[in-house]
This record gives structure tokens, C-alpha cells and sequence, in this order.
């Protein structure tokens, strides 16, 4: 399946991730997960072009994922037809960041810790509960370090010739557009994390929000993610390097994401 010209086009410029801009929480990745293989990018993004978005959209991960076929191999690939089976269905696994996300969300709000895969199934940035946004700063699917879009013949498309070009193309029109967009509906909280530029980062943000004056909050080993805050327009903004998930499985590399959520909340 190739990745078409149009369906591209259109997932750059309006894809920006699953939920509600109504939510309270604004989780922002650094980029759209995925994109090992060209025939997932390319039923992720005809999928969303049957849309016909045009306007920065928030869409129904559920729905999407319905549309990409599972293709990893091994024990797993038996149990799986699609995306949506493995993370939402009856024998769905739990997202090694998502969990960590659900965990924050509840710490914040200073509930009990749910059943973190029932949560997943059925309430995760579901659009009609208004809880959870995920927003891929960069929206296109892209693993680790590799660059595949390199290899498309677009020329009309030139800055996918490299990462750092698409970031630099992208970057400004997509923090504008999310900041006004929490200008309008004040989200209670904002997390960016996984950031690789954080002084761009606050750079923009205080060219947008004058007022805005971040504080570097250390990290606590095994318990807090160091990270940068401001308060600004009714939203707790939030700033960090770590991502909601332990690397490698391993206790040592992780935080206490609900314990986070208290900390945000200053219970």
C-alpha cells in the first residue's frame, strides 16, 4: 500500500491527535507513535482523509485504529486483527505509557488508582468523557530515529527529505495553533513530555503568553520527573524530558506518575 500524496497532505495539516479539545488533559507527545511500516502510515492517514478535515483535528482513536491492521509478528500475532484489538479490545495489552498517563489523571484528582487495563479498554481519551487529549506535537508517524519519509518520491513535498527540515516547516504553525486552541478552551493541565527543546519550547510559549513564568522543579529519584511549570490562562503547563513510561520494563528508569499528578495538583 503506498502512502499517497493527498492523504499525507492532509494528516500534516489538520492530524492532531485523538480526544476532545474539550478535555481537561492535554497530553502532548513529541510525536505520533508508529510508522515501523509504510502500509500502517498509510491506512492511518486514508483513514482520517475520508474525514475531510480542515481544521486542526482531535479524532476518535478508537475508530482509527479499527482501520490499521496489526502486523507484528510472534506469539501475538494470532490474538490481534487490528490496533484497536490489541490496545481496546477483549484480550487488549496495556500501553507501557498510557497507563502511566491514566495514573497521573487519577493522582491529580486525587482518585483511586482504577483498573488500569479496564480503563484503557473503555475510558481512555474516549471524545464524549472530555478526561484525556493526546496531541503528537510532530504528527507524523515516525519510530525511534529513523526517517523513512525520506524515501518518498514527492517533490512537492520537499522538507520530508530529513527530520530536521519537517520539524523546522512544521514547528511554529503547530505550537501557534495548540496554544491558541488552550487559549479557547482552558485545559486544566498541559503536559508536554519527551521533549528534546524545552527552551524553544518556553521560548514560544511566553511569546504567546507574555505572562507566563516557568519554575524548574527537580527530580525526585524512582518519584518525580524533573520538569519546568507555569500557570497561565486558568492551565498548568507542564514541562519535561521524560516520557510516562519505564524504560525497559526496568523499576529504576521510572517515576511515580500518580504520585506526579498529586505533586501538579499541590496535594
Amino acid at each position: 500500500m503506498r502512502i499517497e500524496e493527498k492523504p499525507l497532505t492532509n494528516w500534516i495539516n489538520h492530524f492532531y491527535g485523538y480526544g476532545s479539545w474539550k478535555a481537561r488533559f492535554w497530553f502532548v507527545g513529541y510525536e505520533e507513535s508508529g510508522g515501523d511500516l509504510p502500509e500502517e502510515v498509510a491506512e492511518k492517514i486514508n483513514y482520517f482523509y475520508t474525514l475531510r478535515s480542515i481544521t486542526p483535528t482531535l479524532c476518535d482513536i478508537r475508530e482509527l485504529y479499527r482501520h490499521v491492521t496489526f502486523r507484528i509478528e510472534g506469539p501475538r500475532a494470532e490474538k490481534f486483527a487490528t490496533f484497536h484489538d490489541h490496545r481496546f479490545g477483549k484480550k487488549a495489552t496495556l500501553h507501557g505509557a498510557w497507563k502511566n498517563i491514566i495514573a497521573f489523571v487519577h493522582g491529580y484528582k486525587s482518585e483511586k488508582l482504577p483498573d488500569l487495563l479496564a480503563y484503557q479498554q473503555n475510558l481512555f481519551a474516549v471524545l464524549s468523557a472530555q478526561t484525556e487529549a493526546l496531541i503528537p506535537l510532530y504528527p507524523l508517524p515516525a519510530h525511534n530515529h529513523a526517517w523513512y519519509y525520506a524515501w518518498l518520491d514527492l517533490p512537492q513535498l520537499p522538507y520530508l527529505k530529513s527530520r530536521t527540515l519537517y520539524q523546522e516547516h512544521l514547528y511554529a504553525g503547530r505550537m501557534r495553533t495548540m496554544l491558541e486552541l488552550m487559549r479557547v478552551h482552558k485545559p486544566e493541565v498541559v503536559m508536554l513530555y519527551g521533549m528534546e527543546n524545552i527552551n524553544q519550547l518556553k521560548k514560544s510559549i511566553q511569546e504567546f503568553f507574555p505572562a507566563a513564568a516557568f519554575k524548574m522543579v527537580k527530580a525526585i529519584k524512582q518519584h518525580l520527573p524533573q520538569h519546568h511549570r507555569a500557570d497561565v490562562n486558568g492551565t498548568t503547563l507542564i514541562l519535561t524530558t521524560q516520557i510516562p513510561a519505564l524504560r525497559h520494563n526496568r523499576m529504576e528508569t521510572g517515576f511515580d506518575w500518580y504520585a506526579f499528578g498529586k505533586q501538579v495538583k499541590g496535594i
